[in-house]
């Protein structure tokens, strides 16, 4: 006998007389058959230490022994059951005795299958751990629909293919990305440690990402911040909308040059939504020009007027502060030239 209640499984003792109940989080059953799947089919390094002193935590125990790997990853084997003490799967937290023997395995990353191309990448900066990159408008950053390759992942892979599988298989490398129309700066992971890191600081926060933006309009107030949540527009679902059930959505921006029916910006996307800065300009009545989706074409201009100019983070490794800066692209200097 079984009843499906929400968030679980209840299963019923065969026994009439046994009136015991036995509740599964099919959630937690689903993610420990994905697991279980996933030591079946993949490769994994096996590490083993000894502890030679009581007190300290498994996942600092493991940090200092394994350079490789950051915290967050070593957290997320602990809770994957990748990581056992004296054979028994642990948490984090626990406490470990002296003499203890801990085991974690690691898988080994797989492969994308995704195809190698020579696509010229302008790589600004560059060592064992990272790239940073000046993706050129018109590239998709990864396959989509409409653009199954001819990507910056498949040039990556056709750079460094070592790059293959890290932080995942569909796509691998990248931390973040940027519109194919907009142009500018990326920091691409070549390591599993370095992707896992690097993805933690831009969910906190600490990455700083300036952009440059022409807009429609004399920007009325010269410096302000958006503040509006964005959710998929129920009525196209290729385009982003201001929704009040939305994410929480923050866009800085300071009016750079006025010239006369158009302002040059920069912008500081607190966070980082699809579409943000597009979304945000247009709702406040000054879409980035050449913008299709949410303004208009520009017949002047062949994408839209947006740049990612800087960029700033703490190296994944090195933990020092890093910051790269990129000139605005030819096309767009060319319109602005032509507007002075």
């Amino acid at each position: 006998m079984a009843d499906i209640q929400s968030g679980g499984f209840v299963y019923r003792s065969g026994h009439d007389s046994d009136d015991r109940h036995f509740v599964f989080d099919t959630r937690r059953i689903q993610r420990a058959r994905a697991v279980a799947s996933n030591r079946r089919t993949r490769l994994v390094t096996l590490r083993k230490f000894r502890s030679k002193e009581s007190g300290v935590r498994l996942d600092s125990f493991l940090a200092d022994l394994c350079g490789d790997l950051s915290r967050t990853r070593i957290k997320r084997l602990i809770v994957d059951g990748e990581v056992t003490v004296d054979g028994s799967s642990s948490n984090a937290g626990y406490r470990l005795k002296a003499e203890q023997e801990v085991e974690i395995r690691v898988p080994v990353p797989i492969p994308s299958h995704m195809l190698p191309q020579d696509i010229p990448i302008d790589v600004v900066y560059e060592d064992d751990h990272i790239m940073v990159v000046d993706k050129p408008a018109g590239l998709p950053v990864h396959p989509g629909p409409g653009h199954p390759d001819t990507t910056l992942v498949n040039g990556l892979l056709g750079m460094r293919p070592n790059v293959d599988g890290v932080g995942g298989v569909m796509r691998p490398g990248l931390v973040h990305r940027l519109d194919m129309d907009t142009s500018g700066l990326m920091v691409v992971a070549k390591t599993d440690a370095a992707h896992s890191t690097l993805s933690a600081g831009l969910k906190n926060r600490k990455f700083d990402k300036r952009y440059t933006a022409l807009v429609d309009g004399i920007l009325t107030p010269r410096e302000a911040l958006i503040d509006a949540p964005i959710g998929r527009d129920p009525t196209n679902r290729k385009r982003m909308a201001l929704d009040d059930n939305g994410r929480a959505s923050q866009t800085a921006y300071s009016a750079v040059t006025i010239y006369a029916n158009k302002t040059l910006a920069d912008v500081k996307p607190v966070t980082g939504r699809t579409h943000q800065i597009r979304v945000h300009f247009a709702s406040i009545g000054y879409p980035v020009i050449g913008d299709e989706t949410y303004g208009r074409v520009d017949p002047n201009l062949g994408r839209h007027f947006l740049h990612a100019h800087r960029l700033g983070f703490q190296h994944p490794v090195t933990l020092e502060d890093v910051e790269f800066r990129s000139d605005l692209p030819v096309d767009l200097q060319a319109y602005l030239d032509e507007l002075e």
